[in-house]
């Protein structure tokens, strides 16, 4: 049997119709960039999230577009994980900011709030808690820990798009949102896309300007802004997609618990901690033996993930920041021992089991 990672035929298969249409309409419109299609995605986005809306070229330029409304660059301090894909600190950097770095809860790997405000200085000018592998950060916490401190609170959803903390979705909570429809996200679309939601007016205007070069109206710009537009095929494919995410994180979740009650004696499992809501982007596990089962899985055609090999303080175009080897213990130990197993709406009942059995016959054989 053979358990690729993310199947994506597969989705494509089962909304082929509605996808293909999609697409179709769109060709025959020639309208390609900005028009209905964005306009109607962006208002079903801000619906959903309870916050407004506003398409991107990608997660990654969200977060780019949040810090550049709030005027972020050199000389300014922003505070993140350490534990997290490249593209939330890469962001801060590229503004000529200065990453800050918060080791992460050994539980929910996620942002520890409770050190947070160690590092807080007068130079701090936000803090980006990502809620990574599809749960939420400790949101209380954060503000707590924050106080009354003017520090802007950027949301990385990346992986989190449809999950919620206190019945809240997460993306309405900080200042801004940041969302990717990479193809393998929970929402993905068919080649790049991103989203950042802004609950304050007179932001959400000036990020709607940053998008299109800083310009209210054509050829006449009021900031130095970039071009980053979600364009009309992937607004279109991902309104067909969106009917479907609440369903398909449900069916992420109940994978995840049938991964937790059989697996939960051999390898430490993805926790769900108090109060804080998980949609399982990455269902993530822990043993020391992760290259070993690793190459396991792989004999057996099983693909796993690999999020992340190596925390950003580590990373060589980090160094200049001076961190070294032993500063956040717990990401250094984390990134030594986890392993992502298969999880997406479209796996078979077969395909979970001989998933869980694989596991399980590597540590059984280890054992004897």
């Amino acid at each position: 049997m053979k358990v690729p990672f993310v199947d994506l035929k597969i989705q494509y298969r089962d909304l082929k119709k509605d996808l293909n249409n999609a697409v179709i309409n769109t060709l025959k419109t020639g309208e390609f960039i900005m028009g209905k299609n964005i306009e109607n995605f962006e208002s079903a986005m801000s619906k959903y999230l309870h916050v407004k809306a506003l398409g991107c070229a990608s997660g990654s330029d969200a977060i780019l577009l949040a810090l550049m409304a709030e005027g972020i660059g050199s000389g300014d301090e922003v505070i993140t994980t350490p534990f997290t894909f490249f593209a939330t600190a890469g962001a801060i950097a590229r503004l000529g900011a200065k990453p800050v770095f918060v080791d992460i809860d050994e539980r929910t790997f996620n942002i520890d709030v409770k050190n947070i405000r160690k590092v807080i200085s007068k130079k701090t000018k936000a803090v980006i808690p990502v809620h990574l592998f599809g749960q939420s950060a400790d949101m209380s916490g954060l503000y707590k820990a924050i106080g009354k401190n003017k520090i802007v609170v950027i949301e990385d959803v990346c992986q989190a798009i449809g999950a919620e903390y206190k019945g809240k979705k997460l993306g309405s909570i900080g200042d801004y949102g940041c969302f990717s429809f990479f193809p393998t996200k929970n929402l993905g679309a068919g080649g790049d896309g991103g989203l950042i939601t802004v609950n304050d007016k007179e932001k959400y205007e000036k990020v709607k300007m940053l998008r299109l070069h800083g310009a209210k109206t054509k050829y006449f710009h009021e900031y130095i802004g970039i071009n980053s537009r979600l364009d009309s095929i992937q607004a279109a494919i991902l309104s067909v997609k969106m009917k479907h995410i609440d369903d398909w994180n449900k069916k992420r979740c109940k994978i995840a618990k049938i991964y937790i009650k059989e697996l939960k004696n051999y390898v430490v499992v993805s926790d769900t901690a108090d109060n804080l809501n998980h949609i399982f982007h990455q269902f993530a596990i822990l043993t020391s033996q992760r290259d070993e089962l690793l190459n396991y899985l792989k004999e057996k055609n099983i693909s796993a993930g690999l999020y992340y090999p190596l925390p950003l303080h580590l990373q060589k175009c980090f160094l200049y920041l001076g961190y070294k080897k032993g500063d956040f213990p717990i990401s250094e130990k984390i990134s030594q021992q986890i392993i992502s197993l298969p999880i997406y709406p479209q796996l078979t009942q077969k395909q979970i089991k001989y998933v869980i059995n694989s596991v399980k016959s590597f540590f059984d054989k280890k054992s004897l």
